[in-house]
């Protein structure tokens, strides 16, 4: 049996004539087509209604099974209620069709807001075709007029398109606003297009995702008071100081140097006077790490391996580094006999770190491996 159903979303036909609603064979359905278009001749919905009769007719003189036609509505408003409200009453079209054969439908709307029941159709019958009626003078309008609402909708596709052209639309007041103030408008230029820039490579690098779950991993410890968020932010300075403090050993190196100073003897230099600064930022890191994986439950003995090894390649890359420094005035290279008590003493820290470890774990097993 061959259904042709004649969706109105909005409820305009029950509104606007006082049917009940779904109306069901071509007569009920022909007079609620009258009806509409008495009450209302520009709606679209009385094409939606006619357009069904006359694929009726259609299907009638040229099919040899059984044709039915039928109206649905759904309510103002809400999409998500009108698709239940249009589910059930396909329920009672279904219900009231005395046939023992298979149902299958063809779908009349008048736009692609009217085609999001679709999927509610389906899940009840066959869907044979779907016909989309407009009027001729106004073909596409409405259809996209609703992709324009579900564009605009859509949070992802919002920031998109709305971000830049907002910023863009600012660019004139901005510059006016500098104008004011005496601020050149070459100034005020730049910092806009600097902000495009970085919208539109974080939008192309896809870093957007990470930007928000580090704001919610930082804004989640600080609601926990986690400690990794202070040694985290003391071992940031440290990395700065230690890096102010490398090139400054650098620029004193080729002050103190008739020839030019080279790659390896420059890097010497600013590692040498680093290292101890990194290795402080390391080590402040990862006993806030340490700290934190404690408090909730989590510790293990060998998470105390961390700050020995940062101690240990900070002690190799020191004595390693000073090896290779220049004889000046201000600096004094190590020899062979420091750089080889450099490397015996970072290497016995770490492997002595790592058997102690090792055996306390084995030993004083934590609650959550005893429970394992």
């Amino acid at each position: 049996m061959q259904l042709v159903l004649c969706v109105d979303l909005d409820n305009d036909l029950g509104r606007k004539t006082g049917f009940d609603t779904p109306v069901i064979g071509y007569e009920n359905v022909e007079a609620a087509a009258v009806a509409l278009a008495t009450a209302d001749p520009e709606d679209s919905d009385v094409n939606v209604l006619f357009q069904g009769l006359h694929v009726h007719e259609t299907l009638t003189a040229e099919e040899d099974e059984e044709v039915e036609v039928a109206a649905v509505t759904g309510v103002e408003g809400s999409d998500i209620k009108a698709n239940r409200a249009i589910g059930e009453e396909i329920d009672t079209v279904l219900a009231s069709l005395k046939t023992g054969e298979e149902v299958r439908a063809i779908v009349i709307t008048d736009g692609a807001q009217d085609e999001s029941v679709l999927p509610v159709i389906r899940s009840r019958m066959p869907i044979d075709g779907v016909r989309r009626v407009v009027v001729r003078q106004a073909q596409n309008l409405e259809s996209m007029y609703y992709t324009m609402k579900q564009v605009l909708a859509d949070p992802e596709t919002r920031g998109t398109i709305l971000v830049p052209l907002g910023i863009l639309l600012l660019i004139y007041p901005f510059v006016v606003i500098a104008g004011i103030f005496d601020v050149a408008g070459a100034v005020v230029l730049g910092l806009i297009s600097a902000l495009l820039g970085l919208y539109t490579l974080f939008r192309g690098l896809g870093l957007e995702e990470t930007v928000d779950r580090t704001a919610d991993r930082i804004r989640n410890g600080l609601y926990a008071g986690r400690v990794t968020l202070i040694t985290y932010v003391v071992a940031f300075a440290l990395i700065i100081v230690g890096g102010v403090q490398g090139m400054n050993t650098v620029d004193t190196l080729n002050a103190n140097t008739t020839e030019g100073l080279a790659l390896l003897t420059a890097s010497a230099g600013f590692i040498h006077a680093s290292v101890q600064w990194f290795a402080a930022a390391g080590v402040t890191s990862s006993l806030g790490q340490i700290t934190d994986e404690y408090l909730a439950d989590r510790f293990r003995w060998r998470y105390l391996n961390a700050p020995f090894y940062v101690i240990a390649i900070a002690i190799v890359l020191y004595g390693l580094s000073g090896f290779f420094l220049p004889d000046t005035d201000v600096f004094a290279p190590f020899g062979l006999s420091d750089l080889a008590v450099a490397l015996t003493v970072g290497t016995l820290l770490g492997v002595i770190s790592t058997l102690t470890f090792a055996i306390a774990e084995s030993k004083y097993p934590s609650r959550r491996d005893a429970a394992v």
